[in-house]
């Protein structure tokens, strides 16, 4: 009889085991397990990172029958699983994310200003509805240890430059911090003033939309996509919707990755760093996070108002009726998954 009862008091989706039932309603109800998560092809073992999923197939301890289908059909950068060996190698020369070009970062490094910020005579600006930016900070204060915007960047996702500026500091520099960012004093000294530069991005950014109403559907303010955006706009001192940003060092599918060059395949921010190459590389991973096919859903938020009552503890009875798959089904994300921008 315990067999029975451990098999029924299975998560559908981690697959952990529980000893009661109501153990298990509690589970779901703080695990926000959903179609949107990570999720093994073989097994169908619902992870909350793909770097978690990366361990359960191919890490120290990974599950043996999983590893070893994985080894066969399993395509290394993005984890999906294929019918066969050739289906695999024609997927993997569309997957596999190359670096770019010393040369082209080399030019960039010396270039001046790139605008391409154009707006129309009613406050709208042309291009991509999503753009990427980057950043090069710089030290001021006595330690040289307070960051100071020097050099900006934004493109769009076909990686083209839009906007490339160096940025005159507004304070002091007393570290240029030459050995990442390549600046030197002569290239500040006829640069962008900062409110200037406030202005072009924030305007582009907006897209003519007021602040108050800018939504994350149907409106014409532009997403944003970044690493760490929190602390690039922080410096820049510009305010935009956390509706319309998607950074990808708080994005919970990539959050266990220590560095971006994990998720890409090839090495970034090595050297010289240059905020391009930032762009580029947060422009990829948001376009395969985006480009991911989950289960449509009519509202796939936990914190939807049709959603709220799925796991409310006047239901327990209720819940407990429910087999785990069940339970799986009414079960929605905690966090707003990127493959949604593109219904």
């Amino acid at each position: 009889m315990l067999p029975i009862l451990l098999c029924r008091n299975r998560c559908a989706a981690c697959f952990r085991q529980f000893n009661k039932l109501e153990h298990l309603v509690e589970h779901m109800r703080v695990s926000y397990h959903s179609v949107h998560e990570p999720t093994c092809g073989i097994c169908r073992k619902h992870c909350r990172s793909f770097e978690s999923l990366r361990e359960h197939l191919i890490g120290p301890l990974p599950k043996q029958e999983c590893k070893n289908i994985f080894s066969i059909r399993g395509c290394k950068f993005c984890l999906a699983i294929f019918e066969n060996s050739y289906a695999l190698r024609i997927h993997q020369e569309r997957c596999q994310l190359s670096g770019l070009n010393a040369g082209v970062l080399a030019r960039l490094a010396n270039l001046g200003i790139r605008d391409s910020l154009s707006m129309d005579n009613i406050g709208r600006a042309r291009g991509s509805q999503v753009v990427a930016l980057a950043c090069k900070m710089v030290g001021g204060g006595s330690d040289g240890s307070l960051d100071v915007c020097a050099r900006v960047c934004l493109i769009d996702e076909n990686e083209n430059i839009i906007f490339h500026t160096y940025v005159k500091p507004t304070i002091p520099v007393t570290n240029y911090r030459y050995e990442t960012t390549g600046i030197r004093p002569e290239y500040l000294r006829d640069a962008m003033p900062l409110r200037q530069v406030q202005t072009k991005i924030h305007d582009f950014l907006c897209n003519g939309e007021p602040m108050w109403r800018i939504r994350p559907r149907g409106g014409r303010a532009r997403i944003l996509v970044g690493h760490g955006l929190d602390h690039d706009l922080d410096r820049l001192q510009i305010d935009y919707p956390s509706v319309m940003i998607r950074d990808t060092a708080k994005y919970p599918p990539l959050m266990k990755t220590s560095k971006l060059s994990n998720s890409l395949n090839y090495e970034i921010q090595t050297g010289i760093q240059d905020p391009y190459e930032d762009c580029v590389a947060t422009m990829r991973l948001y376009t395969r996070m985006r480009s991911q096919n989950h289960r449509v859903e009519d509202y796939p938020l936990a914190a939807d108002p049709q959603n709220r009552n799925n796991f409310a503890p006047w239901r327990q009875s209720e819940l407990e009726r429910m087999n785990p798959d069940q339970m799986l089904e009414i079960s929605r994300s905690d966090y707003y998954c990127w493959c949604l921008d593109s219904n």
